[in-house]
């Protein structure tokens, strides 16, 4: 890479860094991010900087075991992470890592974020894993995220944050976006008393539209599989203790439509059939008083 191209990357940084502390997602000394340069070779912010003004020459480079090769500031404690996913991932040149508050809300209550609420959502990110807690820094730490790398571009990280990539800096920063708007959009409808979920052929539909696209989706591959619950990282939810504590999602599998509805299983659409039921029941009466009422005026 070419010292003018060098220098595009490190401004690149600074400006995603300038987004992130403007949109709330990193107070203070908050987050970090990276860039690939070449085989060896990683830009990477510094430890100890409000990520909203730093410049180009605050940047680090450091080689793929963390070695720092260059710069006046020490590089970030936690560029292990980014190592960790850039090993794993040779299509990955960008990591970044920060505290959106709403999905790190999250994480902190070990809530599985539901899918199959908003197209975009479903489209750009799928099913959304929250790694364990460990101690910020260090290769345990980093080694948290390995089981959900390949199956996903974005990882909520339990009472800590998040951590998002993808092949340049600003991809890697909109998932973080996409997914923080998100989960507040989630928040907002739960306090408003509930969230419609996509039915069984909508969500079937969206997942052969993303492969059409070219967006890869685990589910698409894997048998047997609950097309809105979170199936894909199910496994991890132990060791986690992750669920589904606030959300209730539909729960009906690929394949063809089961006889029945399908809602008796799922407290939210049984719900919505029972008042689709009531006002049916109101109007009948109403149409029965009505009649009462025109026999009566007419005697």
């Amino acid at each position: 890479m070419t010292m003018m191209n060098l220098q595009k990357v490190k401004e690149e940084i600074c400006d995603i860094g300038r987004r992130i502390y403007n949109r709330g997602f990193a107070s203070a000394n908050d987050g970090n991010i990276s860039y690939r340069i070449d085989e060896n070779r990683v830009v990477c912010t510094p430890t100890q900087i409000c990520k909203g003004f730093m410049k180009p020459e605050d940047l680090c480079v450091v080689d793929m075991e963390g070695n720092q090769i260059s710069g006046v500031r020490k590089r970030t404690s936690e560029i292990f992470l980014h190592l960790t996913i850039m090993k794993e991932r040779q299509d990955v040149k960008s990591v970044v890592h920060c505290h959106p508050p709403y999905a790190t809300a999250f994480g902190v209550a070990r809530e599985a974020i539901p899918q199959c609420v908003l197209p975009e959502v479903d489209i750009y990110m799928g099913d959304v894993p929250i790694a364990k807690y460990a101690i910020p820094g260090g290769q345990d730490f980093a080694d948290t995220v390995l089981p959900f790398i390949h199956k996903t571009d974005i990882i909520v990280q339990a009472n800590h944050g998040t951590v998002s990539y993808g092949p340049t800096v600003e991809r890697a920063y909109w998932l973080t976006e996409i997914l923080d708007a998100y989960c507040r959009i989630l928040m907002i409808a739960h306090g408003l008393g509930n969230v419609g979920y996509f039915t069984k052929n909508e969500a079937e539909d969206l997942l052969q539209l993303k492969q059409k696209w070219g967006f890869k989706d685990p589910r698409a591959a894997a048998e047997n599989c609950e097309l809105c619950a979170n199936d894909m990282f199910r496994d991890s939810w132990k060791e986690t203790g992750v669920g589904h504590h606030a959300f209730t999602p539909p729960t009906f599998k690929r394949g063809p439509e089961p006889t029945g509805c399908g809602c008796a299983s799922n407290p939210i659409l049984a719900s919505n059939v029972e008042v689709g039921k009531d006002k049916d029941q109101e109007a009948l009466i109403k149409a029965i008083a009505d009649r009462v009422l025109e026999v009566l005026n007419k005697k």
